[in-house]
């Protein structure tokens, strides 16, 4: 069926994605289709929740959709075509009279984080006629009070107001809670969601309701005046739920393509809350206030379309070079949705943090094996965001409020990053991580080391790393019985990929201490490491494959650990290991993909990509990662890209919209000239527009 999916240069594959990113910038702003066109369902929050964007398009008389489900006895424009690109939705349609092509760009750029923090998305419409006639036109859309409350029963208060260039439509809670609600199943209470009129297209625009679309529908006009009856609930029938209106005619439409765009933004005012201080939007670092940001943005927009069309077409290359069609599909889905699952915030100095939620698994912010899978796709495009995934972090291990040997598993529960909540918290060492979370944390301090040639910001937490090396010594090894990441499997004794994790990270370690000239921790801890790599050898052996757990034979599980053995140049493993691995991991496929291990049919899809970085040849490599694509096209779940799914029946366990899909962006980090290339780039600083 035409324009289900992503574009693809296999003509033999669809790809139909389970759910298409629209506005798509942190957890809190994050609208999605989730349907097979635009016209089949409302738009919704990641969480599924209702976040409604309504589209309507008036030819002569006739009225038809383009967006959304209201109103649907109205005939939906025919979907014709859709391309999904890192920082672009781009959706094709058509009536017999005209054709209609609806971007939403979203300039999520990493190496530039001033764009990147910009809570704007630029939708644009451009519209030709397509049987040769000329047709008048006249485009609407109308957005929900549901876009800036977390229940519809929540009362808003909505506006309009002018400034320099722009007009202006807002919506936000009549109360206005900042910062006072958390949990995971959460969507933000407090700020306001913006529409951006820009002053040169002639538009009708109202803060009115949503009866004012059935005005369009017979006129193709809507009232002039504001609905004053406020503040209301989104759900309210009397007189209609509130909402924000704007008519752009077009005129007369010919062949010739008639563009107009629209700036939806959302002003969160401070964003999250770090060791009880609330924390302004990186944003602020740039503009003094959202009326400055939105006139900015909208004195970029020309440039921001050039750089969005190079920057998605250069990482579209690398992506198809590096592992073939059906990964670079996967990785292009995982863009957006892992920069959107993490806000960018910054503290009274101005140092940026960039702290995810851990979304549909317990609401967590700054999980540390969250930041661990997440981390290839950001040490490849611009490692300064990995420092600012661990800023926040370090500075809580380092304070009084953290009193563990080992490192810690996350700040709090999103948006309030006060100290760890999860498992014993700070108080005992039940249902710690403690062998997962201090090898995360070495692993991703060396990696980025190695992405900005430099070991400058390890040092600076020496100590620390120092500390949680030396727990790996004593403790990581033969791992006690405990949780790793992949908790929902429960407690295991004797993990040996587990074990891989801390000796890699012994390796790191000793890796750093030579890039600062500790020479003598450097022999000390390479020496254990490689001591350690071998006796593992041992223990783990079972045949053709290496055990889940060192005392259960005939057991198996993906060994995504041992990716770095090679990214991270550490060698401590003969190659035979990995092959072995890949050949048994070959032999063990389901239709939807690779089994995490032999406990049940489940799987990690940020794991599995990591598993076939370990082949040595591309055929290995698409064997084990392809599959995912059918997964994609065949899961019943329509969601942002779930991470953990049933690779028998292709249905979503859990999770979802997290950003660890990232950690799909491994595979490039595995090619040295791919890495270094992007990662100079961002270093260098891509030309700004600002």
């Amino acid at each position: 069926m035409a324009g289900q999916g992503l574009k693809s240069e296999n003509p033999d594959q669809s790809l139909r994605v389970p759910a298409t990113p629209l506005v798509v910038h942190d957890p809190y702003f994050s609208i999605w289709s989730m349907g097979d066109r635009l016209t089949d369902s409302a738009t919704r929050h990641w969480t599924g929740t209702r976040q409604a964007l309504n589209g309507l398009l008036r030819v002569d008389a006739k009225t038809y959709r383009y967006l959304g489900d209201a109103d649907s006895d109205i005939a939906a424009l025919e979907e014709t075509h859709r391309e999904i690109t890192p920082t672009r939705t781009i959706v094709t349609m058509q009536s017999p009279e005209i054709e209609l092509k609806l971007t939403f760009l979203t300039p999520t750029f990493p190496d530039d984080l001033a764009v990147m923090a910009r809570p704007v998305t630029y939708l644009t419409w451009d519209v030709k006629s397509r049987d040769g006639a000329t047709h008048t036109v006249a485009l609407y859309l109308d957005a929900d009070g549901n876009t800036a409350v977390n229940h519809p029963d929540e009362k808003v208060t909505w506006s309009r107001a002018e400034i320099q260039g722009m007009h202006l439509l807002r919506v936000g809670s009549s109360k206005q809670p900042v910062l006072q609600d958390w949990g995971d199943n959460v969507r933000i209470d407090w700020g306001y969601f913006y529409l951006g009129i820009p002053s040169g297209e002639e538009a009708e625009y109202i803060a009115g309701n949503q009866a004012y679309r059935d005005d369009f529908v017979k006129t193709g006009e809507i009232p002039t005046d504001d609905d004053l009856d406020q503040p209301r609930m989104p759900q309210s029938r009397y007189p209609s739920p509130p909402a924000l209106n704007v008519v752009l005619p077009l005129g007369g439409v010919g062949a010739t393509i008639v563009t107009r765009h629209m700036l939806l933004g959302y002003d969160d005012v401070f964003s999250v809350e770090y060791m009880r201080q609330r924390l302004l939007p990186y944003w602020r670092k740039e503009f003094s206030n959202f009326s400055a940001l939105m006139k900015g943005a909208e004195s970029d927009y020309p440039k921001i379309q050039q750089r969005a069309e190079q920057y998605d077409a250069d990482l579209s290359r690398d992506l198809r070079r590096a592992g073939g069609p059906d990964y670079a599909t996967i990785a292009t889905l995982a863009f957006r949705q892992a920069i959107a699952a993490h806000k960018l915030v910054q503290d009274d100095a101005g140092i940026p943090f960039f702290m995810p939620k851990e979304n549909f698994s317990n609401g967590s912010i700054s999980t540390v094996d969250v930041l661990y899978p997440s981390s290839p796709m950001f040490l490849l495009l611009n490692p300064r965001l990995v420092e600012a995934q661990l800023e926040p972090v370090v500075r809580y291990a380092e304070s009084s409020h953290w009193k563990f040997p080992f490192a810690p598993h996350d700040l709090g529960v999103y948006p309030l990053a006060n100290g760890q909540l999860y498992g014993g918290g700070e108080v005992s060492e039940e249902d710690q991580m403690p062998v997962e979370e201090s090898g995360n944390m070495i692993l991703m301090f060396a990696a980025l080391a190695h992405a900005e040639n430099n070991a400058a910001y390890a040092q600076r937490h020496w100590p620390l790393l120092t500390k949680w090396a030396d727990f790996l010594l004593e403790k990581g090894f033969d791992p006690e019985n405990q949780l790793c990441t992949d908790d929902f499997a429960g407690h295991l004794t004797h993990n040996t990929n587990l074990s891989i994790k801390a000796i890699e990270a012994l390796a790191a370690y000793a890796q750093l201490a030579d890039k600062i000239g500790d020479h003598p921790a450097a022999a000390k801890y390479g020496s254990a490491a490689k001591g350690m790599a071998a006796n593992w050898v041992k223990l783990a052996a079972d045949g053709d494959h290496y055990r889940l757990a060192f005392d259960k034979p005939g057991t198996w599980s993906q060994k995504y650990n041992l990716v770095w053995d090679v990214i991270l140049g550490l060698h401590l493993f003969p190659q035979e290991v990995a092959d072995k691995e890949v050949a048994f991991y070959k032999a063990h496929m389901k239709p939807y993909g690779l089994p995490l291990d032999n406990r049940a049919d489940y799987t990690k899809l940020d794991w599995t990509v990591w598993s076939a970085t370990l082949a040595t040849n591309p055929q290995d490599f698409r064997s084990l990662v392809d599959p995912i694509v059918q997964f994609l096209n065949k899961t019943p779940e329509r969601v942002p890209m779930t991470d953990w799914y049933d690779t028998v029946t292709a249905k979503q366990v859990g999770f979802q919209a997290r950003s660890v899909v990232g950690g799909v962006y491994i595979k490039m980090l595995a090619d040295p000239v791919t890495w270094s290339k992007w990662a100079n780039r961002a270093d260098k600083g891509s030309p700004k527009v600002h």
